[in-house]
């Protein structure tokens, strides 16, 4: 890969940003990395991502917000990005049932401005964030992205739905290639500390009892954030093309007459949430103390990703088990927050 390959990356302080931006770093890109940097969690944290990130003179930082559209509008113009992956996002299902403002303002007005970008300044390939929430009230596993996803149960889950309807418009209207990812339950190093790896880990190291919702009988797609990036990096160089045999008759729901394409990035091995505590429990030496609680608004009870459609495109599929990736994040959480155990 020629460094001269340039990319930008939204969200690149991020938990996925910053494991993606420090992979196409490797691949040989010259990434850059945009950021609000915004207060949803501990900044340090993002600091600290962001401080690796600029260690590596193909890397460049703009503190920006994709709300302000004439500073993405310059960037844009400036650098002409052939290839660009939005992760900037408010995330968090439970942060939207009390803050449902801020998704509209970052998850719709944003993206509308990268789409707005992409369009005007030639860019080959878009590829973005959606979400394995989107497939909300649907009861059928795995989920396929050829499911039709019209019953999102959060409003997260409509602001991603809604990316991969205006991401297909901006495909069809224009031929801009866009690819939606629909990423199931990630967890790894420098992980968001809204999350339950993050938050389990941290009260079971305190002492603190833990909340275990649905009283642990949900079943995640855990995923492992290295099989995120390395999904994004090899989708990254092959922009979705138009299905030739796509019909308006019975419309596939992944694909389009335009180039337009969604996947689903998960592990494809659902694990119930007992035993996704046990094995922290059991690298860390110690027993949590449970707090069960019934199921929370806007979550769901199960996921489970079918990934036939990434494997057949870029021959990879995420694998990696909870035992490693948990054992990875705990050894991380440690010397990061240079605990003794």
């Amino acid at each position: 890969m020629s460094s001269v390959q340039s990319i930008l990356v939204t969200g690149a302080a991020g938990f996925i940003g910053f494991h993606l931006s420090q992979k196409l770093l490797n691949a040989g890109y010259q990434v850059f990395g945009l950021d609000n940097l915004n207060d949803y969690y501990d900044q340090r944290l993002k600091m600290s991502r962001l401080d690796i990130l600029k260690s590596n003179k193909n890397f460049s930082f703009h503190q920006l917000d994709l709300t302000d559209r004439n500073a993405i509008n310059s960037l844009f113009s400036e650098h002409q990005f052939p290839y660009v992956v939005n992760l900037a996002a408010q995330a968090g299902v439970r942060y939207s049932l009390t803050n449902p403002h801020a998704y509209l303002e970052s998850n719709l007005h944003g993206f509308l401005n990268i789409l707005e970008a992409c369009r005007h300044n030639n860019t080959k390939h878009l590829v973005y964030a959606s979400s394995s929430s989107v497939y909300g009230a649907n009861k059928k596993m795995p989920f396929s992205v050829h499911h039709n996803v019209d019953h999102p149960i959060s409003l997260y889950a409509a602001s991603k739905k809604s990316n991969e309807l205006m991401a297909h418009t901006y495909s069809a209207l224009y031929n801009l290639p866009t690819t939606g990812l629909r990423f199931f339950t990630v967890y790894g190093p420098y992980g968001r500390p809204d999350m339950a790896l993050f938050l389990f880990t941290k009260a079971i190291l305190e002492n603190k009892p833990i909340d275990v919702f649905n009283n642990g009988k949900m079943r995640r797609d855990f995923t492992y954030v290295d099989d995120i990036v390395e999904s994004i990096v090899r989708l990254v160089p092959r922009p979705s093309k138009p299905n030739a045999e796509w019909s308006g008759m019975t419309p596939d729901p992944a694909t389009s007459f335009a180039p337009y394409r969604v996947f689903n990035i998960g592990n494809n091995k659902p694990v119930e949430l007992l035993r996704f505590i046990e094995v922290i429990e059991e690298k860390l030496g110690k027993k949590a103390v449970k707090n069960l609680l019934p199921l929370q608004d806007g979550d769901v009870p199960e996921t489970f990703a079918d990934v036939e459609d990434l494997r057949l495109e870029v021959d990879f599929k995420p694998s990696t088990p909870i035992e490693e990736g948990i054992d990875k994040f705990i050894s991380w959480y440690i010397k990061y927050y240079n605990i003794t155990v």
